[in-house]
C-alpha cells in the first residue's frame, strides 16, 4: 500500500504548468513540523514536494499561496533523472489525490494582496430536505 497523509504549510507559491500533451499540473512544496524539538529547543520540519494533476492542479494554482496550510492525501512516487552535469539523481514526490485547504478564509491573503483566498462552492440549500421516518430505514 502506498498512501501518505500530510498537513503542512506551503514554502512558496505554487507553480502551474502543462505537459506537452496538454495536461495541467501544479507543483509546490510544504513544510511539515515534527511533534518535537531538537536538542537546541528548535522546531524541526520536513519538506515534501507535492504534485497535483488536472482540475486539482487548477484549483491549487488558483487558491493556494506561500504560507497556506493544506492537508494532503496521496501517494509517494520515485523519480529518476539526470542533472545538468549528467549525474543520475533520485527524488521522491507526493502525488496528491486530495488537497484540503485548511487556511481559514478570514486569515488568508492571496498573492494579489486581496484577502479571502479559497472560496468554497455555495452549500446546497437545506430547505428541500424531508424528515425521515425511522421505520423506513433498512437498519
Amino acid at each position: 500500500m502506498n498512501k501518505i497523509i500530510l498537513i503542512g504549510n506551503l514554502t512558496r507559491d505554487p507553480e502551474a504548468s502543462t505537459t506537452q500533451s496538454g495536461v495541467n499540473f501544479t507543483r509546490f512544496n510544504i513544510a511539515v513540523n515534527r511533534p518535537f524539538t531538537n536538542a537546541n529547543g528548535e522546531r524541526v520540519a520536513d519538506y515534501f514536494d507535492i504534485i497535483c494533476w488536472r482540475q486539482l492542479a487548477d484549483r491549487c494554482a488558483k487558491y493556494l499561496f506561500k504560507g497556506s496550510k493544506v492537508g494532503i492525501n496521496g501517494s509517494v512516487q520515485r523519480r529518476q533523472y539526470e542533472d545538468r552535469d549528467g549525474i543520475k539523481r533520485t527524488s521522491f514526490d507526493v502525488v496528491a489525490d486530495e488537497v484540503e485547504f485548511l487556511t481559514p478564509k478570514t486569515a488568508s491573503t492571496g498573492r494579489d494582496g486581496a484577502s479571502g483566498g479559497y472560496m468554497p462552492e455555495e452549500p446546497h440549500p437545506i430547505s428541500d430536505m424531508q424528515p425521515v421516518d425511522n421505520d423506513d430505514l433498512p437498519f
